[in-house]
């Protein structure tokens, strides 16, 4: 059991029967009263994000949970493989556990989490590189603006791009958003 102050964003922790890893953290204290901690969480099963309020002194159970970096194989209908670099042991994690997995590149290392054994998420880098696919072609000059057009990338992902970005080069994406971040 650990206090509700010693939650910090990434730890894991057991409530109810549910798994969640805390995103963001925030003591409040007002006036006379006892402090607040408030904590944006994911529900680590569901992946859904709730917000949760703690009295001060509050105790939670922790959770172990490890992290393994791991090379993505491939997918099919219902789940991505991973393989892991050292025992060469092949893990599937449901599609429903991934909704991102169409950031995941062949042949790329991810960090999977796993709780018990059992493979809770997929960590991926704030961004990573695509190839652009197809495009309208590139035009210069109205950059004093921020002009976009549309995309499509090789994972099959549609974003906005600025406008002197050409089929087949490579820009930067925000895994969070799919926005369009920097060419690359």
């Amino acid at each position: 059991m650990i206090s509700v102050t010693e939650l910090r964003a990434g730890t894991a922790y057991q409530e109810d029967g549910q798994f969640f890893t805390v995103l963001s953290y925030e003591h409040i204290k007002m006036g006379r009263g006892s402090a607040n901690i408030k904590v944006k969480v994911k529900n680590l099963k569901t992946g859904s994000i709730v917000d949760k309020s703690y009295i001060n002194g509050a105790k939670i159970q922790n959770i172990q949970v490890i992290k393994k970096d791991m090379q993505y194989l491939y997918k099919d209908d219902d789940a991505v493989y991973f393989m892991d670099g050292e025992t060469f042991e092949q893990v599937s994690i449901p599609l429903k556990i991934v909704p991102e997995h169409i950031y995941l590149k062949e042949g790329e290392s991810f960090t999977v989490s796993f709780l018990d054994g059992e493979p809770l998420t997929v960590l991926l880098p704030p961004k990573m590189t695509f190839k652009v696919k197809e495009t309208a072609p590139g035009a210069k000059g109205n950059s004093a603006t921020n002009v976009f057009k549309e995309a499509i990338l090789e994972n099959g992902l549609k974003t906005k791009v600025p406008l002197f970005i050409n089929t087949g080069e490579s820009i930067r994406v925000d895994t969070r958003t799919g926005a369009y971040s920097e060419k690359a």
